[in-house]
C-alpha cells in the first residue's frame, strides 16, 4: 500500500474538529534546504478541496469479485469432448507425424528395434548322432 493510500485512510479517520499540526512541525525539517522542498513538495488533498468525486462509483462486493476469481474445474466438459471423437488415425499416418515432430539429433532418434534371432535348430537328429558314434567309437 503506497504512502498517499495510507494518508488518505487516516484523514478520513479523524475526527472532524481536529486541525492539522503546522507543516513545519509535521516533519521536523529544519535549515536551508527544508524552504525548496516544501515548495517542490505536492500539498496534500484536504478533505474539502478533493477532486475526485465518488459520484457514479460502483461498490465491489468482496464475495463477489472472490466467486469471478475462483478457479472453474473443466474436467467435466473437457472429458465429453475427449470421448465424442472417437477417431483414430492410422498406425502409419502416426509414426510419420511423430517422425516428423521428432529432432533430426541422434539423442531424438528412438533405439532401434533389432528382431529377435530364433534359436538355430541343429541339422541331424538323434539318429544321425547315435549313427556317428558307432562309425567312429566303434561302439556297437
Amino acid at each position: 500500500m503506497s504512502a498517499s493510500l495510507l494518508r488518505r485512510g487516516l484523514e478520513l479517520l479523524e475526527p472532524p474538529g481536529r486541525t492539522k499540526a503546522p507543516p513545519g512541525l509535521q516533519r521536523g525539517r529544519a535549515g536551508p534546504r527544508a524552504a525548496g522542498a516544501a515548495r517542490r513538495r505536492k500539498r496534500a488533498p484536504e478533505p474539502g478541496r478533493s477532486k475526485a468525486t465518488v459520484k457514479g462509483r460502483v461498490v465491489k462486493s468482496a464475495i463477489e469479485e472472490y466467486h469471478k476469481k475462483k478457479p472453474v474445474n473443466h474436467l467435466r466438459e473437457n472429458l465429453q469432448y475427449m470421448l465424442k471423437g472417437r477417431l483414430v488415425a492410422d498406425k502409419a499416418v502416426t509414426e510419420q507425424v511423430l517422425a516428423q515432430n521428432r529432432g533430426r539429433k541422434s539423442k531424438d532418434q528412438p533405439p532401434e528395434k533389432t528382431e529377435k534371432k530364433k534359436p538355430e535348430g541343429t541339422v541331424f537328429t538323434e539318429e544321425d548322432f547315435r549313427k556317428f558314434e558307432r562309425e567312429y567309437f566303434g561302439i556297437p
